[in-house]
């Protein structure tokens, strides 16, 4: 772990007791914590110490101050992790790092410590043999977010399989719940001449406090008795990606149409009389080196699984969804009824609210779900693309490979310069997120201008900002199921204005929105960042 200490608050001087306002000039003598806005703390103080005067109940400064702080702030992000430092280049991703499939609930949670897991497994395997020959456990020590709420997103489930071979995207679900049903198995791990016993016990929820290089850190260790053979630090950064310590990024092509702003990509678009579609496309055949036919393959496969994910969710029996909170799933009653609706819009909407409850509820059982950006926003992008295709619209295969595109550059800019991971960002950086590239999925899949397609997605990320993440009893079922529904219908909403209003009018752009949300994340309370330590998840008792 880093060894950084964290950064006290200034102290602060006295108001006197007696006088709960205090002076002008005591007001000004306040230190003001580091990060927080001098005026807006004085003014809020201000008003606290307005209100206790009202109810007679005096505050001092101190407690005033308290008071605006509250907990102290989450550690920065370690600038040493590349999540961080490729923001200040343009955006590399592509959309088989982006879109990856894996066992729900959770892409930072249960998929990143999964493929964490396997691929420290793997390096295990190129150990020499004279010390495999020593090997006596395996162990996994979680920290952060990921031992706050990886109980409820079986995070040592995912954690264990990685441990034992199992990859995330072909890993049998059924795997999965038998460690949920019966936990005291044992697995042998074959390394080498040697054979290694792993259980669930292996998996330690370790310190969800401290010091940390990202909110999702664990390690992952191959022990000799007490000696160490093998340790890595690795970080679940957001949407299944993974880094670890030392990490240095696979070598690629530079893009053809460099950006890193929306304002750049769409520039593309408009100077070589392209569509934004276009631009993606391109650099999708650019970086990785791939033909036309392969990124096509490719998304015809992911959007194959989506409409597979809501399909099945329809058509699973009704039941309670696995864990504590004993939540009755409902997305085949909700579609059923929808279709009895009176109003045709009314129908619209609950057909489209079931197609992402269904794909939320297959998360919520741990069956395998794609990432668009992550696994808790899982309901969103499959509703679009099973609505827009064989569910509703009937729209052809390739308006929605211009939808998937045009969704893609949308997530792509909003990791590159916010967050995907809720436990960084809340779940704004999920439901926000994944709503906004559902948005510019519709608009690419009807030929929108590169205008229409940025407001779009701008107006549906701008009305999940402050978003937290709070899920009940640390599961990813309250309120993040319902949550895919109104996302969904969001997107819907946002694509129906930015349509339909002159575009030149449209006021907010897309990058600020995104800087709003990467400052609102930095803001956040962590209480309220996928930790279930405040909001429905302190507020809700379960019997």
């Amino acid at each position: 772990m880093s060894d950084k200490p964290f950064k006290p608050l200034n102290q602060r001087a006295e108001i006197d007791p007696n006088d709960p306002l205090g002076s002008v000039d005591e007001m000004a003598s306040q230190k003001v914590p580091d990060g927080v806005d001098r005026r807006a703390f004085l003014m809020r103080s201000a008003l606290i110490g307005a209100t206790a005067l009202i109810l007679d109940r005096p505050l001092s400064a101190q407690q005033r101050a308290d008071r605006l702080v509250g907990t102290p702030s989450p550690v920065p992000l370690s600038p040493s992790l590349y999540v961080v430092k490729e923001e200040k280049g343009p955006v590399m991703t592509t959309l088989d790092e982006f879109y990856k499939v894996g066992p729900g609930p959770s892409s930072s949670h249960t998929i990143g410590p999964m493929r964490i897991t396997y691929d420290f497994y793997q390096h295990c395997l190129k150990l020499p043999t004279d010390q495999l020959s020593q090997a006596t456990a395996l162990k996994v020590y979680l920290f952060g977010s990921l031992s706050a709420t990886g109980k409820g997103h079986g995070t040592e489930r995912a954690s264990l399989a990685g441990l034992v071979g199992k990859e995330p995207a072909t890993v049998d679900p059924a795997f999965l719940d038998s460690l949920r049903d019966r936990p005291d198995q044992s697995f042998p791990v074959k390394l080498g001449p040697k054979t290694v016993d792993v259980t669930l016990k292996d998996i330690v929820f370790d310190a969800t406090e401290g010091n940390f290089p990202h909110p999702n850190t664990m390690t992952v260790k191959l022990m000799a008795g007490n000696k160490v053979l093998l340790e890595q630090e690795y970080y679940s950064v957001g949407g299944g990606f993974i880094e670890w310590k030392g990490y240095k990024p696979p070598q690629k092509n530079p893009p053809k149409y460099p950006f890193a702003t929306m304002k750049e990509l769409r520039q593309h678009a408009e100077q070589n009389n392209i569509s934004i579609v276009d631009v993606i496309l391109a650099n999708e055949m650019a970086i990785p080196g791939r033909s036309q036919d392969e990124v096509y393959a490719f998304i015809d496969k992911i959007t194959g699984a989506m409409v597979a994910i809501v399909k099945s969710g329809l058509s699973a029996p009704e039941g309670v969804l696995p864990g504590p909170i004993k939540l009755q799933s409902k997305a085949a009653t909700v579609y059923k009824r929808a279709q009895d609706d009176q109003f045709q819009s009314d129908r619209g909407i609950g057909t489209l609210s079931a197609y992402a409850l269904a794909g939320s509820e297959e998360n919520a059982r741990g069956h395998l779900v794609v990432t668009a950006p992550t696994g808790g926003s899982a309901g969103v992008l499959p509703a679009l693309v099973y609505g827009l295709g064989e569910g509703g619209r009937k729209l052809p295969q390739e308006k929605i490979r211009q939808g998937m595109l045009a969704a893609a550059a949308i997530g792509y800019l909003c990791k590159h310069n916010a967050t995907l991971s809720a436990a960084e960002g809340g779940c704004q950086a999920e439901i926000g997120v994944a709503s906004a590239m559902a948005a510019a999925l519709i608009a690419a899949a009807y030929d929108a201008s590169p205008r229409v397609i940025e407001n779009a997605a701008e107006s549906a990320l701008e009305h999940h900002l402050g978003m937290t993440c709070d899920p009940v009893a640390g599961y990813v079922q309250v309120p993040c199921i319902e949550r895919c529904a109104f996302g969904a219908v969001k997107a819907w909403t946002a694509w129906a204005i930015a349509s339909n209003e002159i575009e030149s009018r449209h006021r907010i752009d897309l990058d600020a929105t995104i800087t709003a949300m990467a400052q609102t994340a930095k803001d956040m309370n962590s209480k309220y960042k996928e930790t279930s330590q405040a909001g429905l998840a302190l507020s809700v008792t379960l019997c």
